[in-house]
């Protein structure tokens, strides 16, 4: 089976290209900015991802695309737009993509989404039958295009899986994970001791796991799945176990969330607490019933696997 991954350079699409890689009865080629480290073979796509790129050459042949690449961090001085920005990348350049291996013959698109597509907290977990809420332009644009794909394939012969993953952990990861490991490392005294919100994160293991079981499982044509761990935990879980995995020792403070909201709030931060102080949990009973699949690490062996020296 022949697959083509976009965004092989990234955090995910490199997991994702190592993974199929060990898969001999996958043929793997990586759609590429630069080349990258990886001896795989690689298509070059130097002028990124829009409405008018030529994916002719890293189409030609394939069974699969996993659609891995994104816009997903802008910064508000470098656009004056922002949402036009995640726009023409996550939506034009998703659905030229789309569109282009519908007519070279293309069997299945899996479409890497984000959770944030049904909001960014919740008192009762999030279902893929929830009515979207996306609160941020990036959570907008791949809603946008989550659509565009449902559309495409009620209208073709191919076949769209969406998967949405909430916040990815792994080894390297960036984003807000990353920051928690640079604070729990360099032993900064945390004002999180005291913070009992419950949230669903995935490992980058679980979520390539079940990537690879999109890839020709018949049950996954045309759904959508939510991703995680299968295990919930607050803000102040997750660093005590943190420390744990990484060998060192998490120095928490126990103040209390809403004293730490209100401060935020002052100082300009209110989605950066939302984040640490909010719930967002992921019912992912229909992802494991329909594909019979498990996350195969538990939180506590994905987070201990962030920190493993290999050689």
């Amino acid at each position: 089976m022949h697959i083509l991954l976009t965004g092989a350079s990234g955090f995910l699409g490199r997991h994702i290209a190592e993974r199929i890689m060990r898969n001999d009865s996958f043929e793997l080629v990586a759609a590429v900015r630069a080349n990258i480290d990886l001896p795989v073979a690689q298509v070059c796509i130097p002028d990124g991802l829009d409405h008018d790129t030529d994916w002719s050459a890293a189409l030609k042949g394939q069974d699969i695309v996993i659609h891995a690449a994104a816009r997903a961090h802008i910064l508000k001085e470098d656009f004056a737009d922002p949402l036009a920005e995640y726009r023409r990348v996550n939506v034009a350049g998703t659905l030229a993509l789309a569109r282009q291996a519908v007519k070279i013959g293309v069997k299945r698109f899996i479409f890497i989404s984000s959770i944030g597509v049904n909001g960014n907290i919740n008192t009762v977990p999030f279902t893929d039958k929830d009515l979207p809420a996306p609160a941020e332009p990036y959570a907008l644009s791949k809603w946008e295009a989550e659509q565009g794909l449902l559309d495409l394939a009620s209208n073709s012969d191919m076949e769209v899986v969406i998967i949405r993953p909430p916040l990815v952990y792994g080894p390297a990861a960036p984003g807000n994970f990353g920051s928690l490991v640079r604070w729990v490392g360099k032993g900064i005294p945390l004002p999180l001791g005291a913070i009992h919100n419950k949230r669903t994160l995935v490992s980058v293991d679980n979520l390539v796991d079940l990537i690879v079981r999109c890839i020709d499982h018949p049950a996954a044509a045309n759904q959508v799945f939510l991703a995680g761990d299968g295990e919930d935990v607050s803000t102040t879980e997750l660093l005590r176990r943190v420390g744990l995995a990484m060998g060192k020792p998490t120095r928490l403070v126990p103040i209390p969330a809403g004293i730490l909201q209100f401060g935020a709030t002052l100082v300009g931060k209110k989605a950066m607490a939302q984040r640490l102080l909010g719930s967002l949990q992921v019912d992912i009973s229909k992802t494991c019933e329909m594909l019979d699949w498990k996350p195969p690490y538990t939180v506590d062996e994905g987070l201990r696997r962030c920190f493993e020296k290999t050689d």
